[in-house]
């Protein structure tokens, strides 16, 4: 059976019934369809596409539409023909699509002609000209993929496939449907219904094809459970990206009832939404994720969605964690008769795996549940299985779930046989209590804090059952701070929202801060946005760190008013009395991090060793500790030393920012101030050597920059003073190599160079960045080694010892190689997450943080003069920080990707960009003005580079070596492989 032919079936008993209704919500009347109209349609398309497409191999056609009365005529044509259909997002960034056709090897691609000019101007590289037949509202392009590259972060892919492959195998303990010789294959006719991918959100997206032995059970079992007659009214709110669409579409079309399509525009709007499904057109059955009820506002659904009136037979709620009851009980007005069921899948095997309907005595109990509403029952042909750590299936106890079935099985990327009977991991963790599962959350809302694990979701279901809150989220922000987002129902205090929290959660639970909001992001396939919430928070601490205290007295009231928010304790206007004790206070430790938090976003930097002050000191030290960090009025921030001054009374800020910083002669010198002199070894055979002798002059004026404080080639004079390890040992044979001699100084000796490990560090995962070595100019033997790798970490590490200095969890992989500041206090690193992160080059404690478009692979370069900071982002665009004054100076998009990392020329003081689009930019440091570009043809994935050797030329190719002479490449090569290696390692 396929799901046309389910289809075919109720349009033969249903001919004349309406299918499908098209309301555009625009005061005109909606358009119908019936389903002899439904059939004859898809019909005509099928015929179409069988003279016009000339199949090689898997029979798939991609759709590339919005919501509209033809589009399940289309769905139903493709499928006659028979092939798969793949549907194509219009909104959707070109670049997921275009990988996701790419991998699906689409030929064909179905397209709403209305939206023709805008998929050629999105996919023009991919269209064959001399191909494109119109029908009935659609145009039949054909796509040409012989000169177009789509991959997606590529490095992802082998890891991820290895590591479900090992997660899917069977476990000793689990069940099986069939033998392990028994498999499904795809076959390129009959076998596929639709194609997929996943939101990527966890990884790199995977492309999910879907038989119809797979989704047809799914079909049959909910029109039977949901007791489907061609009397109801069934809404298609999922997009066809997102898989219960099926679910929506085929319960309806094979039922003989009616499916209603409205414009994705009018989804966005939860009073007219509610208005349209419940008072125009009766909607009787309803799917939908929590997320997308909660747009309605709880007011709403009371009155509307869930009243004692409500046409509403059945709401299906799926794709993310289940409501509490107390909210659900909240949510319904008395009198209310929906059937309510909570429903359990994933995309890979699509698409609903299990169901559980809500008892109505459970609805209309007053007594408190602390456990989550059950998972319940698997649906017609599915197995469900819970596996411990070690993989056994257990009966109790708390493990992964595991779906899958003799038939129930998808086709995930480049599979093309699959054993029958495949169990796939969903990354879901539940508890079995008598053999009932309930959902504890996914395997990245598990986390450990302050010692403790902790399910995020648990606290979210918590806060949204207080009275006040509308809605809310919880996020795990860069793997640091717990943040709640709270849509509230009237006018809240937050200090009243975190003291009804501490009532419910445990100390280890309550949120390091709480956002409120006026409405939650939420994605295309209608779930929480994550990443623009944790956006809007990095936002908005980055606007309160510009917001500085301007005076003592400023900080002592407002650390008054934090102590007292904390402890709880009354807020009248009577000071703490200066003596007062954290501990003896009613504080703990995990309240102690929070006032620790708190004060560090309210003076906007990070105050070393403050939480042992909190813990041991009374009110009036730990107010003189903060000042001392805040208010050091006898050191200046190095910035403000020798930057330009960006304002005057008679001169234009525009006039003034171009001025060159070496022009600038009055900069003051302050003798005082805190300079770390070192030496930096980083990537791409740079050395780096810096002193407060070096950056001034003696009438403390700032000069020019010169070469040898600029990042340059090494020289073999520079490797003399790294002090590098003695790590040669001798080996049978003779030959010329270089020694390191007790006096420090390379020999010409007759020993054969054999390096050796001197220690290992374990960074979790695969490092592609690579490491810089810091060598203080005062203690040598303290030198440090920092190194980030997949795992999120980065890592300082004794450059002697091997041992560990600090460790911090970014928000993501890491594949770009740190940068010291000129004060030699910071490092500078980017963040496959988009960030770009400055921490404590001591402590690893994050200074600041700073958000760019998307990924970060370049590299930061620093002027050691003005102490700014030059990085490029997958976003197209260069960044100018100044990390002192947590501030952006300038930004400027580059016409391409920024991959390599930038390479600043002391003469002409030049900044350098090279793009994937080809193109090589020169900047102005000072201003973020374009000097000049030129157009290289072809993606420049290598870094520039200036050789002064060579004068002031820029030898930049889309290979990876400078364009230096051939033995002069290779001496470079040599020298450097020698010294890093001898000290890396």
């Amino acid at each position: 059976m396929t799901l046309q032919e389910l289809v075919q079936q109720a349009a033969r008993l249903y001919s004349d019934r309406r299918a499908v209704c098209f309301d555009e919500c625009n005061n005109q009347p909606p358009i119908y369809c019936n389903y002899k109209t439904l059939v004859n349609t898809a019909s005509e398309l099928s015929h179409f596409l069988r003279l016009n497409c000339d199949f090689e191999g898997i029979q798939e056609v991609g759709l590339y539409c919005y919501p509209g009365i033809n589009l399940p005529s289309w769905i139903l044509g493709i499928l006659q023909v028979p092939a798969a259909y793949a549907p194509i997002d219009p909104d959707s960034p070109p670049t997921l699509s275009t990988y996701f056709m790419k991998k699906c090897n689409l030929k064909y691609i179905l397209v709403d002609r209305k939206q023709i000019d805008k998929f050629i101007s999105s996919y023009d590289t991919l269209t064959d000209d001399t191909f494109s037949v119109e029908h009935n509202g659609v145009v039949l392009v054909k796509l040409d993929w012989k000169n177009t590259e789509a991959n997606l972060k590529p490095s992802d892919g082998k890891e991820q496939y290895e590591k479900e492959k090992t997660e899917n195998r069977k476990s000793p303990g689990s069940s099986s449907e069939g033998n392990s010789e028994a498999c499904i294959r795809m076959r390129p006719k009959d076998c596929l219904a639709y194609a997929l991918h996943t939101s990527g959100t966890t990884g790199l997206p995977k492309v999910v094809r879907v038989p119809h032995v797979c989704i047809v059970p799914n079909i049959q079992h909910f029109r039977v459970l949901f007791k489907i007659t061609q009397e109801d009214v069934l809404f298609l709110a999922s997009p066809l990206t997102f898989d219960p669409s099926v679910v929506e579409i085929f319960v309806a079309l094979s039922s003989g009832a009616s499916l209603l399509v409205v414009p994705t525009s009018v989804k966005m709007l939860p009073s007219k939404l509610a208005a349209v499904l419940f008072a125009q057109h009766r909607v009787t059955v309803l799917q939908a994720t929590p997320t997308l009820l909660r747009r309605f506002g709880s007011q709403l659904i009371k009155s509307t969605v869930l009243s004692a009136s409500t046409s509403l037979r059945v709401l299906a709620l799926g794709g993310e964690a289940f409501p509490s009851l107390t909210v659900l009980r909240n949510w319904r007005e008395e009198g209310n008769k929906t059937e309510i069921f909570n429903i359990y899948g994933i995309t890979e095997v699509s698409s609903w795996a299990t169901f559980y309907r809500i008892p109505e005595k459970m609805l209309n109990s007053t007594l408190q549940c602390d456990l989550p509403v059950q998972l319940g029952f698997p649906l017609l042909g599915t197995v469900v299985e819970v596996r411990d750590a070690n993989g056994f299936t257990i009966q109790e106890g708390d493990g992964q779930v595991f779906l899958g079935g003799r038939s129930r099985v998808c086709f995930l990327d480049d599979e093309r046989t699959v054993p029958l009977g495949t169990m796939r991991a969903t990354g879901d963790f539940v508890t079995v209590r008598g053999g009932e599962m309930f959902f504890l959350g996914r395997k990245d809302s598990q986390i450990k804090r302050h010692g403790k694990r902790l399910n995020t979701e648990h606290v979210q279901q918590v806060a949204e059952g207080l009275q006040q809150v509308e809605s809310c989220a919880v996020t795990w922000c860069n793997q640091e701070k717990l943040i709640l987002f709270v849509v509230s129902k009237e006018d809240v205090v937050k200090d009243d929202l975190f003291k009804e929290l501490q009532k419910y959660l445990p100390s280890h639970a309550i949120p390091d801060e709480l956002l409120l909001v006026d409405a939650l992001p939420f994605t295309s396939h209608g779930k929480i946005d994550v990443l623009k919430l944790n956006k809007i928070y990095l936002n908005q601490m980055n606007m309160k760190s510009d917001c500085k205290l301007s005076e003592k007295e400023e900080l002592w009231g407002k650390l008054q008013c934090l102590w007292k928010s904390i402890l709880s304790l009354s807020e009248d206007p009577v000071q703490m009395p200066k003596e007062s004790l954290f501990l003896q206070s009613g504080g703990d430790s995990l309240k102690a991090v929070r006032l620790l938090s708190e004060i560090e976003n309210l003076v906007g930097t990070s105050v070393p060793g403050l939480l042992e002050i909190i813990l041991s000191s009374s009110f009036s030290e730990i107010y003189s500790h903060i000042l001392q960090t805040v208010f050091p009025h006898e050191v200046l921030p190095l910035s403000k030393r020798c930057a330009t001054k960006r304002k005057s009374s008679d001169t234009s800020q525009e006039e003034t920012s171009r001025k060159s910083l070496h022009q600038q002669a009055d900069v003051p010198f302050n003798c005082d101030c805190d300079m770390s002199a070192f030496i930096a070894l980083s990537r791409g055979s740079q050395i780096l050597a810096l002193s407060s002798t070096r950056l001034f002059t003696r009438s403390g004026k700032c000069p020019s920059p010169c070469p040898s404080d600029l990042t340059s080639q090494i020289s073999s004079q520079n490797v003399r003073s790294v002090n590098p390890l003695p790590v040669v040992e001798k080996a049978e044979k003779p030959s010329y190599v270089a020694k390191v001699s007790d006096k420090e100084k390379p020999e010409i000796g007759t020993e054969k160079l054999k390096l050796s490990v001197r220690w290992k560090a374990d960074t979790g995962k695969c490092v592609d960045a690579s490491p810089l070595v810091v060598v203080p100019a005062v203690d040598k033997s303290s030198a440090t080694v920092y190194i980030g790798s997949h795992s999120h970490r980065m890592m300082a590490v004794d450059l002697y010892s091997g041992k560990v200095k600090w460790e911090q969890i970014l928000g993501d992989r890491i594949e770009s190689s740190a940068c010291i500041s000129n004060c030699g206090k910071f490092i500078v690193v980017g963040c496959y997450n988009g960030l770009v992160y400055v921490l404590r080059s001591d402590s690893g404690v994050r200074h600041w943080i700073f958000p760019t478009q998307d990924t970060i692979k370049s590299s930061a370069a620093m002027d050691p003069v003005t102490g700014l900071l030059y990085i490029g982002s997958h976003d197209q665009h260069a960044y100018a920080l100044d990390i002192y004054k947590k501030a952006c100076i300038w930004k400027l998009k580059c016409g391409g990707t920024l991959f390599s990392s930038p390479c600043l020329s002391p003469s002409p003081h030049h900044l350098y960009f090279a793009t994937l689009g080809g193109l090589l930019v020169a900047i102005n440091p000072v201003t973020g003005d374009r000097i000049w570009k030129h157009f290289c043809g072809k993606p420049l994935f290598s870094s520039p580079r200036c050789c002064l050797q060579f004068g002031s030329s820029l030898p930049v190719h889309q290979s990876s070596h400078p364009r230096v002479p051939r033995h002069q490449n290779k001496r470079y090569f040599l020298v450097l492989t020698i010294a890093l290696s001898t000290v890396v390692t």
